[in-house]
């Protein structure tokens, strides 16, 4: 399996965990979708906040030095979120539909993406406007596996609360031999 379909791989799995987290998400009552359930972003609704927060943050970055990738002339439009906590969306409907719109984008992304620029270096600023030179198919690893951590920390409180998300696991997506 080269690079570029692992990361076509990864950005499906993506899309499909965020689908069935929503789905449950969409069981809650509001008080639980908001309450403080002491996670890094607070509650389930902070943490849906904070993935498409970074994501829109790590696209950015991916727009900004990949100027020929045409699947990111949408996220060129969208205002840098200004901290990692950010809430860009209040009403869960607004937020999945974001949500949905990027995972789309995502897929258009690494489609287009070449092995050249998987393998040639991503230049940055991160928050703190320190500089920084990786891998761009490195950065996209640690861009899906971002999600996949605050994905587990959302399953964990909504098995708290008694709703089971179902098989989360990235080898059930893997092409059989």
């Amino acid at each position: 399996m080269s690079v570029k379909e692992n990361m076509q791989l990864m950005a499906s799995y993506n899309q499909w965990m965020n689908q069935a987290i929503y789905k449950a998400v969409g069981e809650l009552s509001r008080a639980d979708l908001v309450a403080d359930k002491g996670a890094f972003f607070g509650s389930v609704l902070g943490t849906l906040n904070h993935n498409l927060v970074a994501d829109i943050i790590w696209l950015k970055r991916f727009a900004d030095h990949f100027t020929e990738l045409s699947s990111l002339d949408l996220v060129r439009t969208l205002e840098r979120p200004a901290a990692l906590n950010t809430q860009l969306f209040d009403d869960l409907l607004l937020l999945q539909s974001k949500r949905f719109e990027l995972d789309k984008l995502i897929i258009a992304m690494i489609d287009e993406v070449t092995d050249e620029i998987l393998a040639s270096a991503l230049v940055y600023k991160n928050m703190k406007g320190i500089d920084h030179s990786q891998r761009f198919g490195f950065t996209l690893q640690h861009f899906f596996n971002h999600q996949t951590h605050h994905r587990g920390q959302i399953t964990t409180l909504l098995f708290q609360m008694g709703i089971d998300v179902g098989t989360t696991d990235l080898i059930t997506t893997i092409p059989r031999m």
